[in-house]
């Protein structure tokens, strides 16, 4: 059984930087597709930052440039690095492991003001 624990949200001013990091439990960690979503109020959840197992990393065009994907194998942790944080960007972040399953991460509040 998997399971996913988001930290590192909270409340940061516009142009402020917050970085979230998701440990799972077990041993796919390494096999696994690991990502980052993110659900406003009133909006359907969305795509933000995906890291594959070899590497390969995919970002929504909001988040370029400013949001960073990252892994530690040994710790058997993601990352997500968010720079340059917009009012926009204000959301529940959810944690995400994909291999022929899904699992999902309970959430994280992310809130940036303006």
């Amino acid at each position: 059984q998997v399971q996913l624990a988001e930290s590192g949200g909270g409340l940061v001013q516009a142009g402020g930087s917050l970085r979230l990091s998701c440990a799972a439990s077990g041993s796919i960690f390494g096999t696994a597709t690991m990502g980052w979503y993110r659900q406003a109020p009133g909006k359907q959840r969305e795509l933000v930052a995906t890291l594959s197992s070899s590497g390969g990393a995919n970002y929504a065009d909001s988040v370029k440039d400013r949001f960073a994907i990252s892994r530690d194998g040994a710790k058997n942790t993601v990352f997500l690095q968010m720079t340059r944080l917009k009012p926009e960007d204000t959301a529940v972040y959810f944690c995400v492991m994909r291999t022929l399953t899904t699992w999902w991460g309970q959430g994280t509040q992310v809130t940036v003001s303006s």
